[in-house]
C-alpha cells in the first residue's frame, strides 16, 4: 500500500511515517516501479503497537532499542521483555499516580457539590420563610 493509504489506515501523517522509517522505527519501505514506497499490510500491526508503546509513554530512544532488538530476531526475545516489563513497571506506576489524583479531583468535585446543594438548600428555605412573613402582610394590605 502506498504512504497516504498507509497514513489513512494507520492513523499517522505521511510525514510521521516517513520520519518513524528515516529513524528506524518502521523497517525500510519497498518501492514499486516508479520509486515511491509500498508497505505491506502487516507493518498496520507493528504500527499499532508504536503507537501503544507512544500511548504509554515510553521515549522513542526505547522504542527504538525495542526496534533494533525486534529487527535482530528471535534470539532477542529475552531483551524484548525485559525492556517491555521495566516499561510495564513505568505504566504501573503511573497509573497509581493518576489514580490518586483522579481521588483528589473527585473529593474536590464532590466538595463543590456539596457547597453547591447547601447553597440550593439554604436559598430554598430563605424563599420558604419569606414567602411565610409575606403571606399575612398581604392579606392585611
Amino acid at each position: 500500500m502506498k504512504i497516504g493509504q498507509l497514513a489513512r489506515r494507520s492513523g499517522l501523517s505521511a510525514h510521521t511515517l516517513r520520519y518513524y522509517e528515516r529513524i528506524g522505527l518502521l523497517p525500510r519501505a519497498d518501492r514499486d516501479g516508479s520509486g515511491q514506497r509500498d508497505y505491506d499490510a502487516s507493518i498496520l500491526i507493528w504500527i499499532e503497537f508504536l503507537r501503544r508503546l507512544k500511548t504509554t509513554g515510553m521515549p522513542i530512544r526505547e522504542m527504538l532499542r525495542y526496534a533494533a532488538l525486534r529487527e535482530r530476531g528471535p534470539a532477542t526475545g529475552a531483551e524484548r521483555r525485559a525492556l517491555l516489563e521495566a516499561h510495564r513497571e513505568t505504566v504501573r506506576a503511573h497509573v497509581a499516580e493518576l489514580q490518586a489524583c483522579l481521588l483528589v479531583l473527585d473529593s474536590k468535585i464532590g466538595g463543590y457539590a456539596d457547597a453547591e446543594q447547601r447553597m440550593e438548600e439554604n436559598d430554598a428555605t430563605e424563599r420558604h420563610h419569606d414567602g411565610k412573613q409575606a403571606g399575612p402582610r398581604a392579606e392585611g394590605a
